[in-house]
């Protein structure tokens, strides 16, 4: 019988009032814009929960019934579903559903394929030295995606996998027409409302992973945690690749799988545990199951008796996914024990098939259910896996790992479309190999670009193979890197306050912390032709650098598309306009990363991990808004009973005047530091007057800085409690700075170029500014560097 813990309480029995039938079909209305079809000769029709949809028990929708002499016709204010009963069974011509939004009808056969699909994610990422295909996502262009799930798995009542009745019937149907037109982000709220909501993370999670194949001793990974502490750069994740166990094994087995602690690699295992746990660290242990278990496991005679075998035969135990049995003492035997002792988390490093002994059961799929909510059997953990992609319906399993890449620069640039395309079948939690896995050309400034993609992707881990020339520390990289790297690693750990908050907007209103362009812009065609940027959270725009600097001018460029309305640069506060393509330039240290007018930005300490008794907020002003800080007490399910605060951060903008408030929390405040001190950082203003602070009500006088260059207003020094209020108000123009002088200048000192023509163009700025003389004028620059002079010379501020 299996564990109690993968009791799941499903809901898959649709409301009957949103049920329509017919000889030898079935449509189910679960939202006006998403609709099941079934097609069964003998109208066997399944009702328990697939692998994919388990919520099928929705409100009704409205929608309307229209019988006629040859068949069906349902319609909701967004489909109109017209089905032929003559036909006996589904054909292009007699099932077609019409998109009132694009216009555009669907008829049975057609593929996602065939509706501009905007594509979902992959399995892995194994050996991709650039791109590999997708699979189909939820959501297409021309307004409509199916899902066929007429071949998946069922939960019996056991909540065990089971085939279908009649698995791959060829005439059995059972699809989800999902018609949202483009309005992708209702697609993935009612995706998450049939098929599950993805869990809240551990707050941790969200810092620095240390990672590498590699056979490290103990006191030697000890000693590199040290390194870290030394380096003032901030870990939160302390992983142990495979050769934590035995892989020496003297017999058939091939290594890869172990459970027996390597005792002349890791003397103490528990003490070595618990010393990560003292040093503030999270860790998890690697696992390649597919082997089974062997005589040389420390756990080989237990796991016999467990399952009727005797012990004395020494007979490998074939590892079988598909046996509650085998399964119960893979998790109570081989696991617990482990957890007991202080592992926090499985890195579920399968990678061996697709096959098992159930026709339609890929292992990855159920080992990532399964070790999902082993995890999270006590209260006291949250339950999460470390784990590749193993099809639809793993969002609600994350944190995904994405494999081994190869080290080049083709590599890093497919990784930022990969991740936000990936939101498409709501899997917003991707981990990436950072600094790529294996091979390539080591590059410092590859490196350091990864590091930087990785501080402003879902999870950050450093991480490489068994090769001594692949190194991921960034105090062994050349100065420059070393310090752009470990400043971006800093950074991180600041964002953990943004990054939580935005992982429980994901949990609780189905919006993945990295989105494309089209999901906010859906018809605007340059949404959809930005692959190297996207938004990150709610606030931001993160477009890094993917490509190595030009040999001319010594920096790196990024095309940047930012859609119509204001926009500040996130790390200067220059003010922009959107509405187009830009084209940044940068140095090493920089990242293109932009702040939507209005945004609301708190970060916390560099060390950042529990909730942070410090903030600083960042305020871009132009549009109102409002943003919610999340905190609970970072790791328990105490969440799932309300154990959580909010405290809202709100910014009103009427003409010149200014006011931003923050909040008394709502909730259960315990969960939030008793005092907090904020400092709020004011971007974009010119020569701010009338600056008024009040506390509960009364005047509060502020330590306060205003840098006239960049219009930044900082205000320090305010203490709150959770339960108390702030508000902030001032009056300011906006400030309106034409900044091509300066970015000019910086782009000259960067060029390589002959140092009289340098001065020649610094002197002549004015006329270039003016348009009385063009870059092209100037014999001696090259075509890199006119392209970045005029990109500036005519940018619209």
């Amino acid at each position: 019988m299996p564990l109690p813990q993968f009791q799941i309480q499903f809901a898959p029995l649709a409301d009957e009032a949103a049920v329509v039938r017919g000889p030898q079909v079935r449509f189910t209305v679960l939202t006006t814009r998403l609709i099941r079809l079934e097609f069964d000769p003998a109208q066997r029709f399944e009702d328990r929960p697939s692998q994919v949809f388990w919520y099928r028990r929705q409100p009704p929708p409205v929608f309307e019934t229209r019988w006629t002499a040859d068949g069906v016709e349902i319609e909701t204010e967004h489909l109109l579903l017209r089905y032929r009963a003559s036909a006996r069974g589904f054909t292009p011509r007699s099932l077609t559903i019409h998109v009132k939004a694009t216009g555009t009808t669907w008829r049975y056969g057609q593929p996602s394929s065939q509706g501009g699909n905007l594509w979902g994610t992959a399995r892995t990422l194994d050996n991709a030295a650039g791109g590999v295909s997708l699979e189909s996502g939820l959501m297409g262009r021309a307004g409509w995606a199916v899902v066929d799930d007429s071949d998946s798995l069922v939960f019996d009542a056991a909540c065990w996998l089971t085939p279908r009745p009649a698995p791959g019937a060829p005439r059995t149907r059972d699809l989800y027409f999902f018609g949202y037109g483009r309005d992708y982000r209702a697609c993935l709220r009612d995706f998450y409302a049939v098929a599950g909501r993805p869990p809240l993370l551990p707050r941790w999670a969200l810092g620095n992973w240390w990672s590498r194949f590699y056979a490290y001793t103990q006191s030697e990974l000890l000693e590199l945690l040290n390194e870290f502490a030394a380096n003032d750069v901030p870990l939160s994740v302390c992983i142990v690749d495979m050769d934590w166990h035995l892989t020496a094994t003297g017999n058939e087995s091939s290594g890869w799988t172990g459970y027996t602690w390597n005792r002349d690699l890791f003397p103490d295992p528990v003490g070595f545990l618990s010393e990560l746990h003292e040093r503030g660290l999270k860790t998890a242990l690697n696992l390649h199951p597919a082997d089974g278990v062997h005589p040389h496991e420390a756990q080989y005679e237990q796991m016999a008796n467990a399952l009727g075998i005797d012990p004395a035969s020494q007979e490998p135990i074939a590892f079988d996914i598909s046996d509650p049995a085998f399964m119960r003492a893979y998790f109570e035997l081989l696991h617990h024990p482990h957890e007991a002792a202080g592992v926090d988390f499985w890195w579920l490093d399968w990678q061996q098939g697709v096959r098992s002994k159930v026709e339609g059961l890929d292992p990855l799929w159920f080992l990532n259910h399964l070790h999902f909510y082993d995890l999270g059997r006590q209260p006291q953990k949250r339950p999460f896996i470390f784990s590749r992609w193993g099809g639809l319906g793993n969002h609600r399993y994350p944190i995904g790992f994405s494999g081994d890449t190869l080290v080049t620069w083709e590599a890093l640039a497919f990784q930022p479309y990969f991740t936000a395309t990936a939101s498409n079948v709501g899997y917003g939690w991707w981990s990436h190999d950072i600094g790529g896995h294996m091979g390539g050309v080591e590059d410092d400034e590859l490196y350091t670009r990864w590091v930087q993609f990785g501080a402003f992707s879902p999870i950050l881990r450093l991480h490489a193979t068994k090769n001594r020339f692949q190194e991921r520390r960034p105090w062994r990289r050349g100065r420059a890197a070393a310090e752009a790297a470990s400043e971006a690693l800093r950074l991180r750990h600041r964002l953990i306050p943004y990054l939580y908050s935005q992982a429980w907007r994901d949990h609780a209103q189905a919006a993945p912390l990295i989105q494309p362009m089209y999901y906010s812009h859906p018809e605007h065609d340059e949404a959809y032709l930005c692959g190297q940027q996207y938004w990150f959270g709610s606030e931001l725009i993160a477009a890094p650098f993917t490509s190595p600097m030009d040999a001319d001018t010594r920096l790196s460029k990024q095309t940047v598309w930012l859609p119509p309305g204001e926009w500040f640069d996130f790390f200067s506060g220059e003010r922009l306009m959107g509405a187009g393509w830009r084209t940044v330039y940068g140095g090493l240290a920089d990242i293109p990363v932009f702040a939507r007018a209005g945004a609301i930005v708190p970060l916390g300490p560099a060390a950042g991990g529990a909730a942070a008794t410090a903030l600083t907020v960042h305020i871009f002003p132009g549009a109102d808004n409002r943003f919610e800080l999340y905190e609970d007490d970072g790791e328990t399910q105490a969440y799932t009973q309300g154990r959580y605060a909010l405290t809202a951060f709100s910014q009103e903008q009427r003409g010149d005047a200014l006011r931003f408030t923050i909040s008394p929390a709502s909730g259960d405040v315990s969960v939030a530091p008793a005092q907090r001190m904020y400092q709020l950082v004011i971007y974009g203003l010119a020569g701010p007057d009338n600056v008024s602070v009040e506390i509960n009500g009364a005047a509060h006088l502020p330590a306060t800085e205003y840098d006239a260059a960049k219009g930044i207003l900082t205000l320090s020094g305010l203490s709150l409690r959770p339960t108390e209020a702030l508000t902030l108000t001032l009056r300011a123009s906006r400030l309106a700075r034409d900044h091509r002088a300066e970015h000019v200048l910086r782009l000259l000192g960067a060029f390589r170029l002959d140092s009289w023509l340098k001065q020649r163009l610094a002197d002549d700025l004015p006329k270039l500014l003016s348009g009385e003389r063009t870059v092209r004028g100037y014999a001696g620059l090259r075509d890199a560097h006119v392209a970045a002079l005029e990109g500036v010379l005519v940018r619209n501020h």
